[in-house]
């Protein structure tokens, strides 16, 4: 793979794949780095294209994306959503020698298969909750039978947010297995289950960079994933996140680093491959301590979005350090400030919704104020702006405290209209 000239400034070329919010994100934060010269995203969106140059590319399509990079010398690519990682993209985009960010499909298959990311913690005494995997449908329920709810039922593959079910009651687990193995409503990700004990506690995302040697934890953040206030309403992939949680101390960092995130690094070498990339662990800090959730191979969404505001060093380094293997010859600070992010979503998200519907407000909010763009596109007119997904934005702002930095972000949410928009008005109120 060859190494990327950094002598001089705005001389890069950067590719982001993916569409999301944390995408556009990614997209604006690496934009701020003086070594950037121009930056293409596939395919984009509304809010990448004001940034930079949007590719009509899907994030499966390597044949298009490798030939785009080349024709347009681009220097490092950054992959943001956990399909292409699962599917191999890195390791594709490295047989052609052009440098990317991200695990390898072996590396990846920690959050491609819980089944993998869980024996994976039992093989290397990673602390995690018991669990039992099943293939066979009828056993499944009859195991289930057997425990006491809450139970956790988990799809193995990936399923977009929906292949978790913490179920209250046994027929709501039941319901869980009719529908991932049975009615095969998630496909081929619900050929295995796993059944485990729902951990009890505080839960918070721990992401970090790692060249497969060194690591270095990003601050904690916290995310909201349930569609309406109080924590109701079907799980969604992420109606909004703060950061840091004021639960989660210095000493706390410290235990998660040697007890899971350098351990678990550390096992992903001993399986056969170097981890490089984020490592994205979800953990329940219980009375036992700290456990494992679950594992991803990529930024969270909508983590990312209140993480990336409060890094102060350069992104692109940081990147580049991990290809590299560099890491440890980089000190990555962050801001002492507050994050909050709430996602404004369509009617009827995570179900069916509509799109094509105009938005407006976007130029109506304060300075400093951040909208990153995620089911967006451009309209027929002129900087119009039209809703093109479920999670359409998340309105982030910054402050001296939590309490200042979600005012901010519920002062201004309010001006950006759609038909049918909602979003939660207790993100960040800490109980």
């Amino acid at each position: 793979m060859r190494i990327v000239n950094r002598g001089r400034s705005k001389t890069l070329k950067l590719l982001v794949i993916g569409s999301g919010a944390r995408e556009h994100a990614l997209v604006w934060k690496l934009a701020q780095s003086p070594k950037v010269a121009e930056i293409f995203a596939a395919p984009g969106n509304a809010g990448t294209a004001q940034l930079g140059r949007n590719l009509d590319l899907t994030a499966s399509d390597f044949a298009g994306l490798a030939k785009a990079a080349r024709e347009n010398k681009i220097d490092l690519v950054v992959v943001g959503p956990e399909n292409p990682l699962a599917d191999g993209i890195v390791d594709h985009f490295q047989s052609l020698g052009i440098p990317i960010f991200g695990p390898n499909k072996k590396a990846a298959q920690i959050e491609a298969s819980k089944v993998f990311a869980k024996e994976l913690c039992f093989k290397h005494s990673l602390p995690c909750a018991r669990s039992a995997t099943f293939t066979d449908y009828e056993q499944a329920r009859q195991y289930v039978k057997r425990q006491t709810p809450p139970i956790v039922v988990k799809a193995d593959g990936l399923a977009a947010g929906k292949g978790v079910v913490v179920a209250e009651s046994t027929e709501q687990a039941l319901d869980a297995l009719a529908s991932f193995m049975a009615a095969r409503t998630l496909g081929a990700a619900g050929q295995r289950v796993i059944i485990e004990e729902c951990l009890l506690g505080k839960e918070v995302s721990v992401l970090a960079f790692t060249d497969g040697r060194t690591i270095v934890p990003m601050v904690p953040a916290c995310d909201y994933k349930r569609a309406f206030d109080d924590n109701k309403g079907p799980n969604t992939g992420g109606m909004g996140a703060y950061s840091p949680p004021d639960f989660y101390s210095p000493e706390l960092g410290g235990m998660v680093l040697r007890m899971i995130l350098q351990p678990t690094v550390e096992a992903i070498d001993k399986e056969g491959s170097p981890y490089k990339g984020v490592l994205y662990a979800g953990l329940m800090l219980t009375n036992d301590g700290p456990k494992v959730l679950e594992f991803n191979a990529r930024f969270g969404d909508p983590e990312t979005q209140v993480i990336l505001p409060r890094l102060k060093t350069d992104l692109v380094d940081i990147m580049l350090a991990v290809i590299e293997g560099k890491l440890d010859h980089l000190k990555v600070e962050w801001s002492e400030d507050a994050c909050v992010g709430v996602v404004i979503a369509s009617e009827g998200y995570p179900g069916q919704y509509e799109i094509g519907l105009p938005i407006t407000g976007l130029d109506t909010l304060e300075r400093d104020v951040l909208v990153f763009h995620a089911g967006t596109k451009a309209g027929p007119e002129p900087g119009q702006v039209l809703t093109n997904g479920g999670r359409v934005l998340t309105v982030v702002a910054t402050g001296r405290n939590l309490a200042e930095a979600r005012s901010r972000v519920y002062s201004n949410i309010s001006k950006i209209q759609f038909e049918g928009s909602h979003y939660r008005t207790d993100i960040a109120v800490l109980k």
